[in-house]
């Protein structure tokens, strides 16, 4: 028997022996077609070939690509299991001329390989043709020697293939394989053809026209080939069955399922075990081709492929977690010609692992509420849409499950009233919504996210993509079209572009198209939790809802964001280590030059935690261990020890990040969402610059990582070079000399204060009262002196009036414009002179206000040092005034 594997290897040795280019399968996320959730044909990864938007350096390919039907418009996911030939995944050989060869050599190539090289009996195979293509009818006849009766004319859109509305098209070709007699079914063509005796087994576009609007308008100036053959159809014909379940694929696949749940493989079981086959396959390559489960577009995709799987091992028994355990299985059938299954073996055993468990959980109770809701229906019966509505919203049980569940039983579900349970939920949602901020108002982002559903990110492996235009918002108001110099919001079904959250600011970049578009993204926001909204200005061309253009993110400015990121998770980490696990995230900034962390801590962070800190940080970036994501619920991250992050919402799962090593443990594990460096080496360097108070019991580090730590090292060096400089020293030499320096600036200091008090004692100053004066009988001193230290007043006054004996000091001392002034009243004269009565008269003439302290002493201000000798001039107005 011919194996699956031998089939592929010979269909591609063929065609390099027949000069063709081996191209590798492309990935199963298309990154050329936005408007496709997965490739889903054996062309997909040549589009922009056939299209001459590219050029490859080879005329004519050949591949096996493979493809999922199980998302948007090309979805078989509700018939694998219930029929012979229906796939989520399947693989697609191919060959393909780019304005090489056309219809003669690939009629011919096709015929050779099926009839001389494999050995099909001609006499079991018919060609299809549109119905006007009377040279691809010749030269079948002519190439084959098929009878006319089996060379068909169709003249339906089957034979009549088109890129879409507008692009390439062309007639084509499909190649029947007759079953037999045996088994129900007619020609292509007749009445009976949907039986299985006759299938399509390859498919030959002859692409040659340009259509636009659906109508062609001219020949193509290079015809081209596009061919495609489902690697399970032609194996199950030369394995000599009908059914693609019982070629040694899904025969080893199924057996083992069936070993491990203890279980016929045929029989009543069959197609739960078809459908674990098929899902895994699916599953397998989707996650290594790095789709993760998630709550929207290709993620919800993989999870609703995963839990219909592992609703069936629920159906065959399986008392713990299957598909996980069937991926060696896999690997071994196809890991020789998919080398990446192989590489990501772990990660696909550890996603189906956790998703099983979870699910289980789920399964359990959603069957048993079902099985409750159903069990006064009888066959026939239809389920209310509340009730599985109520399944779906309060107990997590997907509605698709609910169907499929039900279809075994002879149950339908009221789809109808599932939507309108759904459309309340969302009416309760928009009520409840407390808003975003947003400049448009939040009906709008509803109204978007309910028509489309979330933005897909892809930026977490890339920072380019494309992605088609959904929704534009000018003015907080939904448009059809922008120009140069609008300034716009856009929405499209997928980016790379961050939407700022959890801290991390949103990403920058360009949105250009094949043409002259050109536009400026300043920000991107996320409304709703859900869109990814670009915030940017159209610098030339126009925009409109449907086009496809091309996303780049700014990709230095997303590695600085990355690098202060992944920081501040290292950063948490060894304050926690440090300081004691009361350390607990209070607000983070992830800017491009710099991050900012909050946290509480009682007291300030001495000199020696932080350096302690920085070294911690530093230390787990140079040993540059890989960051690692999970995915996980929220509650089973805690549990596994993450730590959540501030003013980060949570949904159903969660992305856990692990950083660096501590021992046995890992160093860092967060929930975030985030964007983040694929190695710890990748933040280069860490340096604390600021450490403060915030609020009571919360403090606030702010951080510099890679070149600006760098930067700013540098200038530190700098301004101490530039110190040693002035000091006429060495940087090594600068604190010793500095510290001889502020020694010699106290004793000068200290010999300007006693210079100046021995001054004012001695009866200096600029006062024009250059000796003591009698005001109404009482010995008054006055003086004003420049540049004296307030400070010193009390202590100049206490010595004037030891030396009058008896009688009334004052001084005013001008600094920098303002004066202070101070005045004292000998123990013999207290009970008639109050000293704060005369500085308060003195601060009202310094244009001031109040002054205190006793009887005896007294010191105030004011704001006008030109008002000195007022001040004085106050006082002995005083003094006039005070009764004899």
């Amino acid at each position: 028997m011919t194996s699956t594997n031998d089939i592929r290897r010979s269909f591609l040795d063929y065609f390099a022996d027949a000069g063709h280019a081996l191209v590798p399968s492309a990935p199963l996320v298309p990154h050329n077609d936005p408007t496709l959730m997965f490739v889903n044909a054996g062309m997909v990864p040549f589009k922009n070939v056939f299209t001459g938007l590219e050029s490859r350096d080879y005329a004519t390919a050949t591949s096996s690509q493979k493809c999922v039907r199980a998302g948007g418009k090309h979805n078989d996911l509700d018939n694998v299991g219930y029929t012979a030939r229906h796939h989520t995944f399947f693989e697609m050989l191919g060959n393909f001329s780019f304005g090489d060869y056309f219809k003669d050599r690939a009629i011919e190539l096709a015929w050779n390989l099926l009839t001389k090289e494999w050995g099909i009996s001609p006499d079991r195979l018919t060609a299809t043709v549109y119905h006007t293509d009377d040279e691809a009818y010749d030269l079948w006849r002519r190439i084959s020697g098929l009878p006319e009766d089996r060379i068909i004319r169709i003249a339906t859109k089957d034979n009549f293939w088109a890129m879409g509305d507008t692009g390439p098209c062309g007639p084509c070709s499909e190649v029947f394989f007759d079953h037999g007699d045996h088994i129900p079914g007619g020609p292509p063509g007749s009445p009976d053809e949907d039986g299985d005796r006759f299938v399509e087994i390859w498919n030959l576009v002859f692409m040659q026209h340009e259509q636009e609007d659906n109508e062609i308008v001219r020949d193509l100036p290079s015809p081209s080939i596009d061919t495609g053959m489902g690697l399970e159809r032609i194996a199950a014909v030369l394995q000599g069955t009908h059914d693609n379940y019982e070629i040694d694929l899904f025969r080893a696949l199924i057996a083992e399922s069936a070993e491990m749940t203890g279980t016929a493989p045929h029989g009543d079981m069959a197609a739960s075990h078809r459908d674990i086959a098929d899902h895994l396959r699916s599953s397998s390559f989707l996650i290594a081709d790095g789709v993760l489960p998630a709550n929207e577009g290709r993620g919800y995709v993989l999870r609703r492929i995963m839990r219909r799987a592992m609703r069936h091992a629920h159906l065959l028994g399986a008392e713990k977690p299957l598909m996980h355990r069937l991926v060696p299985a896999l690997a071994a059938e196809m890991g020789g010609a998919f080398p990446e299954l192989v590489r990501a073996q772990p990660l696909i055993e550890e996603t189906l692992n956790l998703e099983e468990n979870r699910f289980r959980r789920t399964l359990d109770n959603g069957l048993k509420l079902l099985d409750e809701a159903t069990a006064s229906l009888g066959e026939g019966d239809t389920l209310a849409g509340e009730t599985a509505f109520k399944l779906y919203d309060t107990y997590g049980f997907p509605y698709d499950l609910t169907e499929d569940a039900l279809r075994s039983r002879g149950l339908s579900v009221d789809r109808a009233g599932f939507d309108a349970a759904m459309d309340e939920q969302k009416k309760a949602a928009r009520a409840a919504w407390k808003g975003s901020g947003e400049a448009a108002s939040e009906s709008v982002w509803f109204d978007i996210a309910e028509e489309f559903g979330g933005t897909e990110f892809t930026g977490y492996v890339s920072h380019d993509g494309e992605g088609q235009v959904l929704a534009l918002l000018r003015d907080g108001e939904r448009v059809e079209t922008a120009k140069t110099g609008d300034d716009v919001v856009v929405i499209v079904n997928q980016t790379p572009f961050y939407g700022e959250s959890g801290g991390q600011m949103g990403d920058t970049g360009t949105i250009a198209n094949d043409g002259d578009l050109r536009a400026i993204v300043s920000d991107t926001s996320k409304p709703l939790g859900r869109l990814h909204a670009h915030h940017a200005r159209i610098e030339q061309g126009s925009l409109k809802t449907g086009d496809v253009v091309k996303l780049s993110v700014d990709a230095e400015r997303r590695t600085r964001l990355r690098a202060n990121h992944s920081a501040t998770h290292l950063l948490h980490a060894a304050l926690r280590n440090r300081l004691g696990g009361h350390v607990t995230q209070k607000g983070s900034l992830v800017a491009e030059d710099r991050l900012r962390f909050d946290f509480s801590h009682p007291k300030a962070l001495t000199p020696d935690e932080i350096a302690a800190i920085e070294s911690d940080v530093n230390s787990q970036i140079r040993h540059n261990a890989e960051v690692t994501t999970r995915l996980m619920t929220p509650d089973e991250a805690i549990e596994a020890g993450a730590l959540a992050l501030f003013g980060e919402k949570y949904g159903d799962e969660v992305r856990v990040l692990s950083m660096g090593r501590e021992g046995e443990r890992d160093y860092s594990v967060e929930l975030c969402g985030g964007t983040h460096v694929g190695a710890l080496g990748d933040i280069g360097l860490f340096v604390v610059i600021a450490e403060s108070a915030v609020s009571s019991g919360v403090r606030r580090i702010e951080a510099l990582t890679g070149e600006a730590a760098r930067q700013w090292y540098r200038g530190r060096e700098a301004s101490l070079t530039a110190a040693a400089d002035a000091m006429k020293t060495t940087p090594d030499d600068v604190p010793a000399r500095v510290a001889v320096l502020i020694e010699e600036r106290k004793r000068l200091d200290r010999e300007l204060a006693e210079a100046k008090k021995a001054l004012a004692l001695g009866g200096g100053g600029t006062s024009n009262a250059a000796e003591d004066e009698t005001i109404a009988g009482v010995v008054f001193s006055g003086k004003v002196l420049d540049g004296l230290d307030p400070k010193s007043l009390r202590g100049l006054i206490d010595e004037t009036k030891d030396r009058l004996g008896s009688g009334v000091a004052a001084i005013v001392a001008v600094n920098e414009g303002r004066a202070s002034v101070a005045a004292g009243v000998t123990d013999d004269l207290t009970d008639k002179i109050d000293a704060v009565a005369l500085v308060r008269s003195a601060v009202e003439a310094l244009g001031g206000k109040g002054g205190g302290g006793r009887p005896d002493m007294a010191q105030g201000g004011g704001p006008d040092g030109d008002k000195a000798e007022a001040a004085l001039d106050a006082i002995r107005n005083a003094l006039e005034a005070v009764p004899a």
